[in-house]
């Protein structure tokens, strides 16, 4: 296709994160399997070299997005319009952003390490005064299991920060918009990138890495880009 657009470079990143995406795709995994096969990395790297032609089956797809890029960016703020980094903050903090869980993983550890330090000290020395003493022996089991509800939050805290790092690693970037930007031209923005990179995937990466994988080299991606 002559006729595609060219890749801009502020779109390549999206172009590399649906190429590794594509490269783990089972039907492709399972065609790399076979003897003969080229490695990933050969397949990934004449990708990235000829990324234009293996992207030109999403190019109705990339085209209507770069209209819709430009309108924008093109289009002045109007006044009184609600900003979209500010809807878009919003619907972070509503979806898993900073709020009383985050907060709440980071004091739960403090406090129950601080009780337990307080109520040991009360026991060992409320102990070493009386070694008989039933409220000592009450303080100690109770600073016991502070402490140890202490190690279990922090624990917790650590896999909920893995699994967030994982989950927005995952995740598509969000397009950053300029201060007074329509949230209804910045929604048609997102649909219409969301759909080139659906096109991208299904229609370019995953048959064309595919078919390289099958014939046993890259032989269609080796070449330059036709700027």
């Amino acid at each position: 296709m002559n006729d595609a657009p060219h890749l801009l470079a502020e779109d390549r990143p999206d172009f590399e994160r649906l190429l590794d995406a594509a490269l783990r795709d089972d039907t492709l995994r399972t065609v790399l399997r076979a003897p003969g096969a080229p490695p990933s990395d050969d397949l990934r790297a004449h990708a990235l070299a000829s990324a234009d032609r293996v992207a030109a089956p999403a190019a109705t797809e990339y085209q209507h997005y770069l209209r819709l890029r430009e309108n924008l960016r093109a289009t002045p703020p109007a006044p009184g319009e609600p900003t979209a980094p500010g809807l878009l903050t919003q619907l972070r903090s509503e979806n898993g952003g900073a709020g009383l869980l985050p907060v709440l993983t980071v004091l739960t550890p403090i406090l129950a390490w601080t009780a337990a330090l307080v109520l040991l000290l009360l026991g060992y020395a409320l102990r070493a005064a009386d070694p008989d003493s039933p409220l000592a022996r009450s303080l100690l089991t109770a600073g016991w299991l502070a402490l140890a509800a202490g190690v279990a939050a922090m624990a917790v805290g650590i896999v909920g920060l893995i699994l967030t790092a994982l989950r927005d690693g995952s995740a598509p970037p969000t397009v950053p918009f300029p201060p007074g930007t329509d949230p209804e031209l910045a929604a048609e923005l997102d649909d219409a990138r969301r759909d080139w990179q659906r096109a991208l995937r299904e229609r370019a990466l995953v048959p064309h890495l595919t078919a390289a994988a099958r014939a046993g080299s890259a032989p269609a991606l080796t070449g330059p880009d036709d700027s």
